[in-house]
């Protein structure tokens, strides 16, 4: 194996995980000096019993009885000035972001105002403007997926203005995720399926592009073959606390590999889509994941036909020939993907065109396409993709994910 010249890789988080991993919250805020932490979190994680639970496990040890419920989908700037208002009007000395993404980055945002002192997260856009230590905080996941309680990114976004703001540092790393199984188990199949494959996508990019060094394949090898396993088992047994485990630690660990090695032409094309129709990021990268392999394959076959190890087994793996391999691997996410359809209901959708809004309404009529592909070309995940892309290489792959068909690899430019 060729090594990178040169390579960074870096995880802060101390991880907790288990069945009654709460219940470590009090003494991991106690040894940060902390007994007073803000409770960031949406409407969504507190109506389905789940800070009821976070409350029960941490007990009367710290003051956690501050709860801020009202973080939208999309992390907005003015809830987080908001909310650090809240934290400093009741002296807190921390937060603990118990939710998804979008409370997550919510947390993260709030972190950086309060412990700058400042008014406005604005001040603090973009990289290198925060250059010392946060407030502590700590992340509980309530989805496996996103992988955000181990990442040093927060979007934020501004509705007034309708920008996306991100927000990089290493010090906008979480302390400690706490990874619990009761977090998860009311997440629907459906839920269930698109977060699952949205981690899997996180690992499978980090695996075979640009960036991609032997730490951050060793956390993606490892996310790969778990969640292959596992999603399964959690979406048709949603009470399975044991297959609920595995793919919370699954997530993070694709979180990892992903922070360390980046993301290209899956994560890039489904930004577009689901700014310009709306579709959740999950199911876009369910959905596109086979595509980006397809897309990508004549310059990273060999490193993608590595992935068939962890996902099938060394008996499949070598009755596979090697030119075979990376194929089988794009089969064998097709495959996932068609039984995390069938296990839902049809709800987790295998193609473009399946795309349902709550009306029944086709979400990616086929007319949009162009409008998606020009949009992904203002998102810099493109970077780090093995293979140049442009207009026309991002309608080719959106047509055939769109059809639900084998991209061509013939019309693929190959730069």
């Amino acid at each position: 194996m060729l090594l990178p010249d040169y390579y960074e890789f870096c995880c802060r988080v101390k991880i907790v995980a288990g069945h009654d991993a709460l219940g470590k919250i009090p003494d991991l805020l106690i040894e940060r000096g902390a007994k007073k932490p803000l409770i960031v979190t949406d409407k969504g994680v507190a109506g389905a019993g789940l800070i009821d639970i976070v409350s029960r496990a941490i007990g009367d040890r710290v003051a956690a009885g501050l709860i801020a419920d009202d973080v939208p989908p999309d992390s907005d700037l003015r809830v987080v000035n908001r909310l650090a208002r809240l934290y400093r009007d009741n002296a807190c000395d921390s937060l603990l972001a118990v939710g998804g993404g979008s409370v997550m980055d919510t947390a993260k945002g709030v972190n950086i105002v309060v412990s700058e002192n400042a008014d406005d997260l604005m001040a603090f856009s973009g990289a290198g403007a925060l250059n010392r230590h946060l407030k502590p905080l700590i992340a509980v996941p309530t989805t496996a997926g996103t992988g955000s309680e181990v990442t040093q990114v927060a979007v934020v976004k501004d509705h007034e203005k309708h920008l996306k703001m991100a927000f990089t540092s290493y010090f906008l790393l979480p302390d400690i995720a706490v990874l619990d199984s009761r977090m998860t188990l009311t997440m629907p199949p459906f839920i269930t399926a698109m977060t699952g494959m949205d981690a899997m996508s996180h690992a499978v990019e980090a695996y075979y592009c640009l960036q991609k060094n032997p730490l951050s394949d060793a956390h993606a090898r490892a996310a790969v073959g778990m969640i292959y396993r596992q999603l399964p088992l959690a979406a048709k047994n949603p009470e399975d606390r044991d297959s609920r485990l595995a793919m919370a630690v699954a997530a993070c660990l694709a979180g990892i590999a992903f922070s360390n090695s980046m993301v290209g032409l899956v994560h890039n094309l489904g930004h577009a889509t689901g700014s310009v129709c709306g579709v959740p990021h999950g199911l876009c990268m369910a959905i596109l994941l086979p595509y980006g392999l397809e897309y990508n394959m004549h310059k990273r076959a060999d490193i993608m036909a590595e992935l068939l190890l962890p996902m099938a087994g060394e008996e499949v793996y070598l009755a596979t020939p090697a030119e075979r391999r990376a194929e089988k691997v794009v089969s064998l996410i097709r495959g996932l993907n068609e039984e995390l359809h069938a296990v839902t209901g049809g709800r987790h959708a295998r193609c473009l065109q399946e795309i349902r809004d709550r009306e029944g309404k086709p979400s990616v009529p086929r007319d949009i396409l162009p409008e998606i592909a020009r949009a992904a070309l203002l998102d810099g995940a493109s970077i780090y993709n093995p293979e140049d892309t442009d207009y026309e290489d991002n309608l080719l792959v959106l047509e055939a994910a769109w059809e639900g068909k084998p991209l061509d690899r013939t019309r693929v430019k190959k730069g």
